[in-house]
């Protein structure tokens, strides 16, 4: 009894009436009607027997005999009743398991559709850190592959240059020459060609602006300024470089091309020996991306690509002369070695300057047009005065426009009471005009240090800031803290420097030339080595004086490059020069003595003193 009253509280328990939002009451009622039948067998049962066991044995026994008391229909009685509880509680078990798996089903259901809610989200989630992993990985590969940004290039050029006048490139728009390249598919290479000082890189500038329009909607534009006194940006791998760079920079999916290269785990696989190999090989892939859009690619000053010109040449060649959707604007002097090798190209235009001398002296008289005003305010000279120079320089510039900014330039410096005096003084032609600077510069009151100046600028790898000049200059060392004076020091080398953010350059690479080829005896008493010479030794005495252990305080060695922050004031601002390119002066002094120069590299030697002593800690 004890068991059938802990299964009928288990089974008619009003906490399981409900489950979920289905009702069980009917089936509870059914069940406790079955449980009711058998209880009441039970106790019929139990009364029955009870009763038996109080009367005359004697009497039982009679009623045994008889069947009487028919024990075996009431033990059937509740054996049946058992029976069909069992079967009403199986049933009621089995529907309330089925409710039960129903709503845990039902909960599985909502938590899977809240997990796939979530799923999108972790996924999205996951994507955005590939793709931040991808950028931070596309953006050291474009820092690894950018040697210069062309964009910064051409601005300082054209900044240097007193500014890009509108009026002195149009003409080229409508030149047939430049409109058969631009509207011809066939032809897909400009070559401009032109003396010194004719205006080509400007001119460059002026065609980059108007492409810039068309390519806007859709298409590409690349360019590149060679410029043989810096050695960033003098060599066929940096053309490249800037080229492929600025490609990236607007189609970025190109990038992936960089990418196979520069993830291969080679250390600067964009420098060194094999850098032209790995560069030309990723220029190759992307102008053979079918994706590529509609593309312009301009170099300028091909004369100033100093290393490994040729290679350059018959990249250009080539791949002006395979159909693709790419169009070649090049520049340079009138080099035969530079026409022989473009005169391979197919479909070719040449545009010569000296072949358009109407327009480029056209385009002259508007820029004399254009400075003589400005000059005019700047010195305040009288209606007669202006037009004298107006005259001098119309009459006198050969269609050069860099002998008009020269003479604006020594106009400048002049009184204006002098000026119609000193006219005539300025000889037409670029070189005359370089002989008389010279022999200003020779013949002034700084002549020794103006000369010592232009022979170390003439030399050096690169252009060097005005505290990176006193440091090679020994005389200019006191004043490195007075950029003020340096300044007016620089402005004393008769205009063949010019200053662009207190760096120093050559105002145009023909002064450079024309000081290194016509003018080597006045700048270079001794020999050119010795120049090298002493920017070697002075560069060895500035690093000894500057360099020490852990010259940013890092106090960890363990930083990479990209992570340090400069100081400020920065110790090496000064020195910069001489830590990078001391051992190539020593290599162009060794040079000029026919390799047998050993005396600085023996034990005991300069070399030998300043790697013990200073740089081997």
């Amino acid at each position: 009894m004890d068991w059938y009253c802990a299964l009928t509280e288990h089974l008619l328990n009003k906490d399981n009436v409900v489950i979920g939002n289905e009702s069980f009451e009917s089936i509870l009622q059914q069940l406790e009607k079955t449980v009711v039948t058998l209880y009441r067998a039970l106790l019929l049962y139990q009364m029955k027997s009870v009763c038996s066991y109080y009367q005359s044995q004697g009497l039982v026994f009679l009623q045994g005999l008889a069947n009487l008391n028919d024990w075996d229909g009431d033990l059937k009685s509740v054996t049946d009743a058992e029976i069909a509880l069992q079967k009403d509680s199986d049933q009621y078990n089995k529907q309330h398991a089925k409710r039960l798996l129903g709503d845990l089903v039902n909960s599985a259901r909502k938590r899977q559709s809240l997990l796939g809610d979530i799923h999108p989200g972790l996924q999205d989630i996951i994507a955005q850190q590939k793709d931040m992993h991808k950028d931070e990985k596309d953006n050291q590969c474009l820092e690894a592959l950018r040697a210069s940004n062309p964009g910064d290039d051409k601005i300082r050029i054209e900044q240097t240059k007193g500014g890009l006048l509108q009026d002195s490139y149009l003409w080229i728009l409508e030149n047939d020459d430049f409109q058969r390249w631009r509207n011809d598919q066939q032809s897909r290479l400009l070559w401009i060609n032109g003396d010194p000082g004719k205006g080509k890189t400007m001119l460059l500038c002026g065609i980059i602006n108007e492409l810039k329009k068309s390519t806007a909607e859709g298409g590409l534009l690349s360019y590149f300024f060679c410029q043989g006194t810096d050695l960033r940006i003098n060599s066929a791998t940096a053309v490249l470089r800037g080229l492929i760079y600025l490609l990236v920079k607007q189609q970025p999916p190109l990038i992936s091309h960089v990418r196979e290269k520069y993830d291969q785990g080679v250390k600067e696989p964009f420098e060194g020996v094999n850098a032209w190999v790995a560069l030309s090989e990723v220029f190759t892939n992307i102008l053979q991306d079918p994706s590529l859009k509609s593309t312009y690619l301009i170099v300028d000053a091909l004369d100033e690509c100093v290393t490994d010109l040729p290679q350059l040449l018959d990249l250009i060649v080539q791949k002006s002369s395979v159909s693709s959707p790419v169009k070649w604007i090049v520049s340079s002097r009138n080099w035969p070695d530079i026409a022989e090798r473009l005169e391979i190209a197919e479909q070719k235009v040449r545009l010569s300057l000296e072949l358009n001398t109407d327009s480029v002296s056209a385009a002259v008289s508007k820029y004399i047009q254009y400075k003589v005003p400005r000059l005019t305010r700047r010195k305040k000279y009288n209606k007669e005065t202006e037009s004298a120079v107006q005259h001098h320089l119309i009459l006198n510039a050969n269609d050069t426009f860099l002998w008009v900014a020269l003479v604006c330039q020594m106009l400048e410096k002049i009184e204006r009471w002098n000026t119609l005096a000193m006219l005539n003084a300025f000889p037409p032609g670029l070189d005359s005009l370089y002989k008389q600077m010279i022999e200003q510069v020779c013949n002034s009151d700084n002549a020794d240090l103006c000369k010592r100046i232009l022979s170390v600028i003439a030399v050096i790898r690169r252009p060097v800031t005005l505290k990176e000049l006193s440091s090679l200059v020994e005389t200019l060392e006191p004043h490195s803290d007075d950029l003020e004076s340096l300044e007016k020091i620089i402005g004393l080398c008769g205009s063949f420097l010019t200053l662009r953010e207190r760096t120093v350059y050559f105002v145009h690479q023909s002064a450079k030339d024309y000081l290194l080829t016509k003018a080597s005896d006045e700048i270079f008493p001794c020999e050119i080595g010795m120049v090298h010479y002493t920017i070697f030794l002075r560069s060895l005495e500035i690093m000894s004086r500057t360099l020490r252990r852990d010259m940013y305080g890092l106090h960890a060695p363990e930083f990479t490059i990209d992570k340090i922050k400069q100081p400020d004031p920065d110790p090496l601002v000064a020195a910069g020069y001489c830590c990078i390119y001391w051992v190539d002066h020593l290599c162009e002094w060794d040079s000029s003595k026919g390799g047998k120069y050993s005396g600085g590299l023996l034990d005991g030697g300069e070399v030998d003193n300043f790697l013990r002593k200073q740089y081997l800690y």
